[in-house]
């Protein structure tokens, strides 16, 4: 008799069951009737045997029934495989071939498809490399060859395993499916989406103002005729909505030329002839994102609000959560009204007086510029019998003698605070004041920013693409030489008596001092007015000065710096400065300041090690923009930078300098 496990496990369970039942009732029969134990067994046994037949007989038959269909899917299969609609391969990921459809052979006949099967291999490759422990992975890929564009799909799965070369092997069947159609009407859908634009002439009412009023509807015409002519090549409506301003409505597949032309309209605005020696100059903005046009002519308007802001005559196109800029190339031009200064003056002190506490905050690494500014905005507060405090935590090399002279002031001690203290005493309530700087990264806490509803900003810079957006009150003003020129304008117009103690009316001199290089560049008539204010209060200069003094260790590590620049074309310098250094950003700015004082020298770019992060210090004298050159190494790369830029507005020569870390 056959082995019971091995009997048993071949019956169906329902047989085992009854086969359970007959011997239960056999036994209890046996039990009652000893003399039909042996007739019972041996109907038992045949029973058995009978059920082991029939359950045989059973599963021939349906292994029988399951070949026949596979043998009919396989064929199936095979036939499919052969005759499939599509282009077909099947491929090893060593590249070799080991079948391909008719179809494949037939709409490839023309093309060398080898090449385009190698890149797809090495692709193939890659993607088990970093998947080394699947099994199979589907494929998904999309190329266009010759004139067709193709959607790959397939699968790869372990063929073999080289044991000796610790090795898998994958094969892969690619179907090639023609989009062709599908890719020129999705395309021709994208072409076709709306772009909304925003043109506004710079300075439109003091070129007005200071042109003869003859000339001024020739000037217009000239205008209206450039703008019009520039959107007529693209097929797109342009719309004056206002005396500087117009809306410009056109077609995607435009976007491209205009993009490729650099936007010619700025510089064709700048041909126009005014007597003078005045310049016309365009902001142009530019957006696509939004899925109505008013959506993206509120985009358009925000973009614009960051092109103001880098000081106009630009052009730039918010696309993708991406910005992009054109031009840039015209030095800031001072505007000579401050009606702007007095606005924001009442406007904030409006808001103190409306906040529950204020806290001040700048960059991190802060400069004398950032903390004057900072000490002059404390005082308004103060005038307004607010709680305020200042927010410092870091501060670099150039601080340390005006921190000492600071901290000798008691009520300077309790006033300014660190991280920590100003989390806790932040409320939605807090206003938080940003000064000279406006993007997310580059303040002194950061987290301060989510924890409150109020924030206002003052800054001198141009604007970046990682400003703070949801800012109550912005005072950007690029032409300004400083945050504590921007402040000392606030001071003059508040309508609060604000009593400045020494030390703060010298900080904030020391500030304009500092970023104008002792009032030598990026000086305005309202610098000189700023600073006429400030000298009104007493200032020791000679105290002022001594804070700027470096000592004799950082004055040699800079000369090093400077002796170890190389000049490219002539007019560049390029430095580095390698040791790991926590002020290494300090040393660069001085070493790339250093550099501009060479002859022949327009340019200067120093990088520096601050540990885990490079910092980068470009300065310019010249027609180089230098922020426009670290911005696109930004784009590269993720960057945390800080950068302050100043221009000198006389012989139409500027200085720009700019801070990168990344």
């Amino acid at each position: 008799m056959p082995n019971n496990k091995g009997f048993f496990k071949k019956m169906i369970s329902k047989t085992k069951i009854y086969l359970a039942i007959i011997a239960i009732l056999m036994i209890i029969i046996s039990i009652y009737e000893p003399r039909f134990i042996m007739p019972g067994v041996l109907i038992y046994l045949l029973i058995v045997m009978y059920s082991y037949w029939t359950n045989n007989k059973r599963n021939a038959e349906i292994s029988k029934h399951i070949q026949d269909l596979t043998l009919t899917m396989d064929s199936t299969a095979k036939k499919t495989l052969i005759n499939s609609p599509f282009p077909l391969v099947i491929i090893e990921t060593d590249g070799n071939i080991i079948w391909k459809s008719s179809k494949f052979v037939s709409e490839f006949a023309n093309i060398d498809i080898n090449h385009y099967l190698d890149d797809i291999v090495k692709e193939l490759k890659q993607s088990i490399g970093q998947n080394n422990n699947e099994k199979s992975k589907s494929i998904q890929k999309q190329i266009k060859i010759g004139n067709k564009t193709y959607k790959i799909l397939g699968e790869y799965v372990k063929s073999k395993q080289d044991d000796r070369k610790k090795q898998s092997e994958y094969m892969s069947i690619l179907y090639f499916i023609d989009i062709t159609e599908s890719v020129k009407i999705h395309k021709k859908y994208e072409d076709a989406r709306t772009c909304v634009g925003v043109v506004m002439i710079d300075n439109y009412e003091e070129i007005m103002q200071r042109i003869a009023t003859e000339e001024k509807p020739q000037v217009l015409a000239q205008i209206d005729r450039s703008m019009y002519e520039w959107a007529s090549n693209t097929g797109g409506i342009l719309i004056k909505s206002d005396r500087d301003t117009f809306v410009f409505v056109f077609e995607q597949k435009y976007l491209e030329k205009l993009r490729e032309n650099k936007f010619d309209i700025l510089d064709t605005i700048k041909e126009i002839n005014i007597e003078g020696r005045f310049q016309l100059t365009l902001s142009i903005a530019i957006s696509n994102e939004g899925n109505t046009n008013y959506e993206k002519y509120r985009s358009a308007l925000a973009s614009m609000d960051i092109v103001l802001g880098r000081g106009g005559d630009q052009a730039v196109i918010r696309e993708n959560g991406k910005y992009t800029f054109f031009g840039g190339r015209t030095q800031e031009v001072e505007k000579r009204t401050k009606v702007k200064a007095r606005i924001v003056a009442h406007a904030l002190e409006n808001l103190i007086n409306h906040s529950e506490n204020v806290l001040i905050m700048g960059h991190t690494n802060g400069d004398i510029d950032s903390m004057g500014s900072s000490l002059g905005i404390y005082r308004l507060v103060k005038s307004l019998n607010k709680e305020v405090n200042i927010v410092n935590n870091t501060f670099g090399l150039t601080l340390h003698s005006f921190m000492e002279a600071l901290y000798q002031d008691e009520e300077y001690k309790k006033a300014i605070i660190t991280k920590a203290e100003a989390i806790e005493k932040t409320t939605p309530n807090t206003l938080v004041i940003i000064l000279d700087t406006h993007k997310k990264n580059y303040v002194e806490v950061p987290e301060l920013l989510d924890l409150t509803n109020q924030i206002v900003i003052i800054d001198h810079h141009r604007r970046s693409t990682d400003y703070i957006e949801d800012a109550i009150l912005t005072f950007q003003e690029v032409y300004a030489s400083s945050a504590a020129e921007l402040v000392t304008e606030i001071l003059q117009y508040a309508e609060v008596e604000v009593n400045l103690k020494t030390i703060e009316v010298e900080s904030l001199y020391a500030g304009i001092m500092m970023d104008t290089k002792n009032f030598t560049f990026k000086t305005g008539v309202r610098t000189f007015e700023a600073a006429a204010y400030l000298r009104k209060f007493g200032i020791d200069i000679i105290k002022v000065k001594k804070w700027f003094q470096s000592d004799l260790n950082t004055y040699n590590t800079i000369t090093e710096i400077v002796k170890n620049a190389e000049i490219v074309n002539d007019t560049i310098a390029i430095a580095i400065y390698d040791k790991e250094d926590k002020d290494a950003g300090i040393m660069c700015a001085k070493a790339a300041d250093e550099l501009l004082t060479i002859s022949d020298i327009t340019a200067s770019f120093v990088l520096g090690n601050v540990g885990k992060k490079v910092c980068i210090s470009g300065r310019s004298i010249g027609d180089i923009n230098v922020q426009v050159i670290l911005e696109k190494l930004r784009r590269r790369r993720s960057y945390h930078f800080g950068w302050s830029t100043s221009r000198r507005n006389d012989n139409r020569r500027s200085k720009t300098r700019t801070n990168y870390q990344n």
